[in-house]
């Protein structure tokens, strides 16, 4: 594969309108507790391994349909976190290395994919832009129900949403881990800064 792959109309509209719907509706959903990349940006975060895959079936069932389609066979650790960005969002350039606060050695992730769950007609911004040695290697204009697939070694970055209504996606860092690096991995955890210190939800 050359950096990414695109793979369009991969889930029903039905599937789609009941992901945002849980998603926007999600009590987790708050600033986003990823870094200081992701500016003005909401979300929250799943880390499992795929032997726990049957826990996030179990705690957000309408993830399961995306997690048949996006994972990948040879990856048995993930990071997946739900991304909304509106008006004045954007990320900036970065490489995804979002288990490294639990294990300090670990490489970035094999693969992302990103899922665009819902884009507004009008969205003016908003792009992935991804590049491989200060070279962009693509720059992809977000379309409702496109899979995209690209390499987890890539500096990557969304423009600014200058105009338009609110852009969701559903993001999966997946990685490759040996024994010892998968062992320093929750099997599963939710991060979200709407959960305390105790994994509480905060009135």
């Amino acid at each position: 594969m050359a950096y990414y792959q695109q793979h369009p109309t991969v889930f029903s509209r039905n599937y789609l309108e009941k992901l945002q719907s849980r998603i926007l509706a999600s009590p987790y959903l708050a600033l986003n507790n990823l870094n200081r990349d992701f500016v003005a940006t909401k979300g929250f975060s799943v880390v499992f391994r795929r032997s726990h895959l049957a826990t996030v079936a179990e705690q957000f069932p309408v993830f399961q349909r995306y997690l048949e389609k996006a994972l990948q066979p040879d990856c048995n650790a993930f990071y997946l976190n739900p991304l909304l960005l509106k008006a004045g969002s954007r990320v900036d350039p970065h490489i995804d290395r979002s288990l490294r606060s639990y294990c300090k050695t670990i490489q970035p992730p094999d693969w992302v994919s990103v899922l665009y769950v819902s884009v507004p007609d009008d969205l003016e911004g908003g792009e992935l832009v991804l590049r491989s040695r200060q070279r962009t290697v693509g720059q992809i204009k977000p379309q409702a129900n496109t899979l995209v697939l690209f390499q987890g070694d890539l500096t990557h970055s969304v423009t600014a949403v200058v105009k338009g209504g609110e852009r969701l996606s559903l993001v999966c860092e997946q990685y490759s881990l040996d024994e010892k690096e998968l062992d320093e991995i929750p099997a599963f955890k939710l991060e979200s800064r709407a959960l305390n210190r105790d994994g509480v939800l905060q009135k």
